[in-house]
């Protein structure tokens, strides 16, 4: 018998019985629904970056009353200075540049002033003394109990971080000697220099992860789900990477040995080499792959379906030597297929996973994915290449997988449409029925009238947008994850159309189908 799925606390106001949360575990991968893909950076909002604050509500009120029930986002990492959130920090912490600012400030921790005008670094430090002025005593328990619950990353990301920061942003792998091979001694010493600065650090983890408790429940009281993402590697500048050496392919001076990639394709003469240290399977499995119930922990603890990006690497994965410039030079080595994903059930129950199953997918993947009934993806820009067996195309769906018009890689639906010569738009308008709507409404209603459990739009779609407003293009490292929308850019008449085509699509999802939970 499964084990009952556990969803651990994030912090301590996030656990109080007092919170009206919901659970949307148990029908949100088996009942129809329909949702939207947007990374909270692209909220509205007056700083940088769109933030957990009120424009994030805001967006959950106008999901409520479309019809769409899941959201789903991107990895909620610290990014590096590229922003990817693909190539994050650590895999447990959250980006404070996501914290909202005007929340701390109605907390009364923040001056207005300082909210409207300084840098966020230096906002978040007045936050933090303002927190040691004016918190109440809940909140101080509340700070306390975090730190304690999830010690287990914090205190060796803090220091990473701290002296990352005192290393002039330098990889961990550049640091001195003693710092970079965790020298008990020097770390012990740096931990007094550093003391102030670490503090912040598990400061602004608490602040993004009761920001984030409260966002949860806002969304779950309005029968809202939110659909996280993992990436199947780490950055070899990470804490966790640092802190847990010897389960990478990395040498005694914390040096790539073999990284991560994909072979040459149709679409890649050389393949990808994306540069990311790959995993010593067989410490983990040493070790009851302990690093990846602690990394589910976390992500279960904040969403309520997680997407797996590159399933495929669990069954087999390309290893390329670190001095190979590119991914032709490597070989297929076989992942720790099943194992990993029965002691994962085996701890949590069943698994609210998604796998990201595109590109070439082998049967031994599919046997793989479908043994633990992850839904699969379907990608309908990838749909009309005239081949009748392309399992992209609206009558090769099956239940058990996810239909998107495009994903976070993908040109907008209406910038893919419009790039498409005469002969590319006649496929495409071949398979759409005769009176459908022009681009991008026309593959959105297909992508609702599809057998997939699950509907996942665009937000740029929804919002009919041109190729500016594409999230990232792989393989460039300029303007990418930076697009925002703007509330004027949603028509009024948006969310009630959008409710009469999830109602007749039978992707409508009543609120009262949510079960109360106790468990975050």
């Amino acid at each position: 018998m499964a084990a009952t799925r556990h969803k651990p606390a994030l912090c301590e106001k996030a656990s109080s019985p007092d919170n009206h949360l919901y659970s949307l575990v148990q029908n949100s991968l088996t009942q129809r629904r329909a949702g939207v893909l947007l990374h909270p950076t692209s909220l509205p909002g007056n700083r940088e970056r769109g933030h957990l604050g009120e424009n994030a509500r805001h967006f959950i009120d106008f999901l409520q009353s479309a019809g769409l029930s899941v959201w789903q986002m991107l990895p909620l990492g610290p990014t590096h200075a590229d922003g990817s959130p693909y190539q994050c920090l650590s895999v447990h912490a959250g980006n404070p540049a996501l914290i909202s600012l005007d929340d701390l400030m109605q907390a009364g921790w923040l001056p207005a002033e300082s909210a409207n005008h300084l840098p966020l670094h230096t906002c978040l430090q007045q936050a933090r003394s303002g927190f040691e002025k004016a918190a109440s005593q809940s909140d101080r328990k509340g700070y306390k109990a975090f730190k304690t619950a999830q010690a287990g990353w914090l205190s060796d990301y803090a220091l990473y971080q701290a002296i990352r920061v005192a290393q002039d942003g330098q990889g961990w792998y550049h640091w001195p000697v003693a710092l970079r091979d965790r020298e008990p001694a020097a770390l012990a010493d740096v931990s007094v220099v550093q003391a102030d600065a670490i503090e912040q650090v598990c400061f602004e983890q608490y602040l993004f992860f009761s920001q984030w408790a409260a966002l949860s429940e806002y969304a779950h009281q309005r029968g809202v789900a939110l659909f996280g993402d993992i990436p199947i590697y780490v950055a070899h500048d990470s804490a966790d990477v640092w802190a847990n050496r010897e389960l990478f392919t990395i040498d005694s001076n914390g040096e790539l040995e073999v990284v991560a990639g994909v072979p040459p394709d149709y679409f890649s003469a050389t393949g990808q080499r994306w540069g990311n240290p790959l995993y010593r399977w067989d410490r983990m499995r040493e070790q009851d792959y302990n690093w990846w119930l602690e990394r589910f922990t976390t992500q279960f603890a904040l969403f309520d379906i997680v997407r797996i990006d590159h399933f495929r690497g669990f069954e087999k994965y390309w290893e390329i030597p670190a001095t190979a410039e590119t991914a032709v030079d490597g070989r297929w080595v076989a992942g720790p297929g099943a194992e990993l994903f029965e002691q994962l059930q085996q701890h949590f129950g069943e698994l609210p996973v998604v796998a990201e199953d595109l590109g070439v997918i082998t049967p031994e993947v599919d046997a793989l994915r479908l043994q633990f009934h992850f839904p699969g993806m379907k990608i309908l820009q990838f749909a009309f290449d005239g081949s009748e067996d392309n399992p992209y195309l609206p009558q090769n769906h099956e239940p058990l997988s996810v239909v998107y018009t495009g994903t976070h890689d993908n040109d907008t639906t209406l910038g893919w449409y419009q790039s498409l010569d005469d002969a590319g738009r006649s496929k495409v308008n071949a398979y759409l029925p005769k009176d459908s709507a022009e681009m991008p409404w026309a593959l959105i209603r297909t992508a609702m009238q599809s057998t997939s459990v699950l509907t996942i739009i665009p937000m740029q779609d929804l919002l009919a947008l041109g190729s500016d407003a594409r999230m990232n293009t792989p393989g460039t490292s300029e303007w990418n994850w930076s697009w925002r929308f703007s509330w004027d850019q949603v028509r009024p008449e948006l969310a009630g159309d959008l409710h009469a085509q999830i109602a007749l699509t039978e992707r409508l999802v009543a609120p009262e189908t949510v079960s109360q939970n106790t468990g975050i």
